[in-house]
């Protein structure tokens, strides 16, 4: 199993800024996706930003030029910068990975979320 653990969330003004982080622990054996996504009051769930193991990055037309995704492989640790932000970005924002499993060998492939942080911007 894999445990996702998000921190960094909070109450910035518009045009402030603040870095997610989320810690994986657990049986990985590899990374093969990870991302953010955020779902506001009354609203679907959507995927934010993701990374791939190789280190290739996506992001929603949203966020595209304030949001930066970044992860430290050593570290299992995922991270969002979140700059210019707007109120419109209040949601709990969720981390989440698709993982290869096992700690010696390969032992199947599992898809794991985290809690969640409560991000909101006041305008």
């Amino acid at each position: 199993q894999v445990q996702l653990v998000e921190s960094g969330g909070g109450l910035v003004q518009a045009g402030g800024s603040l870095r997610l982080s989320c810690a994986a622990s657990g049986s990985i054996f590899s990374t093969n996706v990870m991302g953010w996504y955020r779902q506001a009051p009354g609203k679907q769930r959507e995927l934010v930003a993701s990374i791939t193991n190789g280190g290739t990055t996506s992001y929603a037309e949203s966020v595209k030029g304030r949001f930066t995704i970044s992860r430290d492989s050593a570290k299992n640790t995922l991270y969002l910068r979140m700059n210019s932000l707007k109120p419109e970005d209040t949601a709990v924002y969720y981390c989440n990975g698709d993982f290869n499993l096992g700690s010696m060998y390969y032992e199947g492939r599992g898809d794991y979320w985290g809690q969640g942080t409560q991000v909101t911007v006041s305008s």
